[in-house]
């Protein structure tokens, strides 16, 4: 199946999604109408920059200096859908999501993970990783505000647990 097949049924003039205000935050991307499990919604667009560029980017608004639009790619680069980006740069952070971002040939893909009623938000866990310690400024910093039962309150990636070793019995 390629991934046109994939898309909302252009069958229908109304287009599957509205960029509008979000409950969550900011702008958030809403169902226009019902729209599958395993849906392509959209690709992730914008300026493909370096590592090192996007460290240059990062900050540079003073009221919301954690606030970027970047999304890292495989090979190491960056997305930076601030500029010349999609609708999809407008996907809030959930810790339930009902979407997922799949890397496909260096492309980023936004699929619903369910069926998605109308007027229903798309989210996705951002899973985001910081070099830093994550201290509670740093969590703050990245607070998630989903609502939902199992929200752990950032949206950073989850710490990998430490494994312990297991005594080998002889």
């Amino acid at each position: 199946m390629t991934k046109s097949s994939k898309t909302p049924s252009a069958a229908s003039d109304k287009p599957a999604f509205i960029v509008r205000n979000s409950p969550i935050h900011g702008r958030g991307v809403f169902a226009t109408r019902k729209i599958p499990a395993d849906t392509l919604l959209v690709e992730y667009e914008g300026e493909r920059i370096s590592a090192k560029k996007a460290a240059k980017r990062h900050g540079a608004d003073p009221a919301n200096p954690y606030h970027t639009f970047f999304f890292s790619l495989e090979n190491g680069k960056l997305i930076d859908g601030g500029v010349d980006g999609s609708d999809a740069r407008w996907i809030n952070h959930a810790c339930e999501p009902n979407c997922e971002a799949r890397e496909e040939d260096g492309q980023v893909f936004i699929y619903t993970l369910r069926d998605i009623k109308r007027g229903e938000e798309f989210n996705y866990d951002y899973g985001l990783i910081v070099e830093e310690r994550q201290t509670k400024e740093i969590k703050k910093a990245y607070e998630c505000r989903c609502g939902a039962e199992t929200c752990r309150n950032t949206m950073l990636a989850p710490k990998e647990k430490k494994r312990s070793k297991k005594k080998k019995k002889d």
